[in-house]
């Protein structure tokens, strides 16, 4: 009777073990597309932006001119396009003295790590996925540098390292005023200190300082449990300004612009350096209200400041922005330096005053005209976004001490008050 059972038990476990060896076998027939880019997550760099963020503003991700990548793909409204992508593709032919089918070639070697570049699959035919990706400008960087070499015969360069072409994607993708020092050294020659995934990424490589990229941050807590009434005033401590920019200018805070080319996203909280080499001076603000000591460099030595770098405001600056941290929010997680400033931006900004505040003092270079709608629009892409807050934790924190500070406050009262005359 036992054996019968065992052996019963031994039949039963066999067959469930081939059942589900079965069962795999059919997943992995039946949806081997579906799970493609979850299998290989290292070498997915371009996304469909999430609907949270595109419902605030979808305009800002829907190309108008010409289809990026296969995501709109055969897309009605950028049919007229097509006629001039194929002007572009037989002036590279010519240029280069390849045919068409050299070029499929190249492609058709590198179409399945293409393919896994991008989130989302396509019903696209091997043929066709070959003239839709020569045709496209939203394309993964190795492969702009495959077509690079080939256009550059007698150059030994790659893209990344000729400086010229690096300087002439940033000012065509950004504000053509803002030069930051990753130009300068890009223009150089110097080799970039990461693989650039696509041209998307390669202009928020140029808002990064070196200092930030070897910044890895990962998660501080545990998820699992939700943080306590004190975890979360000190979370919102490290990630939130407490005072908008006239608040703190009412503090006594000074804004003012680096001396020096610099990067974005390089915003640094200068205290008070007169204070920290002989406390006894705790009236300094008093001294710096005098005439004699109104030169900059004792100015700026007797006040604290925040230091914060020019950003050009225009009509290509909500686009830009909006496409630099959905990336991030697909693929950066954990480094969202770019959400991370438009948050403290946010915090800085609440109303027109605020922008005037910062139009005065040459931060922002207003060229919509509007403190309003520079005001609407910093609100507005704050919205719907995780920020790490990690790299602006320190000066929200220092920040925010001085602003509690009610000395502080307190003299920056006196100040506005009664010494205004002498700024």
């Amino acid at each position: 009777m036992n054996q019968n059972i065992n052996h019963c038990l031994i039949v039963y476990t066999n067959l469930r073990i081939y059942v589900y060896q079965h069962e795999c076998k059919e997943l992995i027939i039946d949806i081997p597309l579906a799970l493609e880019a979850s299998r290989w997550p290292d070498e997915c760099c371009i996304y469909r932006v999430p609907k949270r963020l595109r419902v605030v503003n979808n305009m800002a991700y829907t190309p108008m001119l010409v289809s990026i990548g296969p995501y709109h793909h055969r897309s009605e409204e950028l049919k007229d396009m097509d006629i001039q992508k194929l002007i572009y593709l037989r002036d590279f032919c010519n240029r280069t003295g390849k045919s068409i089918e050299d070029l499929a070639c190249i492609i058709e070697h590198k179409e399945i790590k293409i393919r896994r570049c991008y989130s989302e699959n396509f019903l696209l035919s091997s043929e066709g996925f070959h003239d839709l990706l020569l045709l496209e400008n939203q394309l993964p960087f190795f492969l702009l540098e495959e077509l690079y070499r080939i256009n550059e015969l007698n150059s030994p360069s790659s893209l990344v390292k000729n400086g010229n072409n690096i300087v002439a994607i940033y000012r065509t993708h950004t504000q053509a005023h803002q030069t930051p020092t990753s130009l300068t050294r890009a223009q150089e020659g110097s080799e970039m200190q990461k693989e650039v995934k696509h041209l998307t990424d390669l202009v928020r490589y140029f808002f990064c300082s070196p200092k930030i990229e070897e910044q890895k941050s990962e998660p501080k807590c545990c998820t699992c449990c939700p943080p306590n009434r004190k975890q979360e005033d000190e979370i919102r401590r490290t990630k939130h300004l407490y005072g908008t920019a006239t608040k703190l200018n009412e503090a006594g805070l000074k804004f003012t612009t680096p001396d020096s080319k610099t990067y974005l996203l390089d915003i640094k909280f200068r205290p008070n350096e007169c204070l920290e080499r002989f406390p006894c001076f705790n009236l300094s603000w008093l001294l710096s209200c005098l005439p004699c000591v109104k030169s900059h460099c004792l100015e700026r030595r007797m006040q604290r400041c925040l230091e914060v770098p020019p950003l050009w405001v225009d009509d290509k600056t909500e686009g830009l922005f909006r496409n630099l941290m959905a990336l991030e929010q697909c693929h950066y997680p954990y480094e969202t330096y770019v959400c991370d400033y438009i948050v403290l931006l946010d915090d800085l900004i609440t109303t027109k005053e605020d922008v005037r505040l910062l139009v005065e003092k040459k931060i922002i270079v207003n060229e919509l005209g509007s403190s309003v709608a520079v005001t609407k629009l910093v609100n507005n892409l704050a919205l719907e976004i995780e920020e790490s807050g990690k790299l602006y934790s320190d000066l929200c924190t220092d920040l925010n001490t001085y602003y509690e500070n009610i000395w502080n406050r307190l003299v920056g009262t006196l100040t506005r008050v009664y010494f205004t005359r002498l700024f």
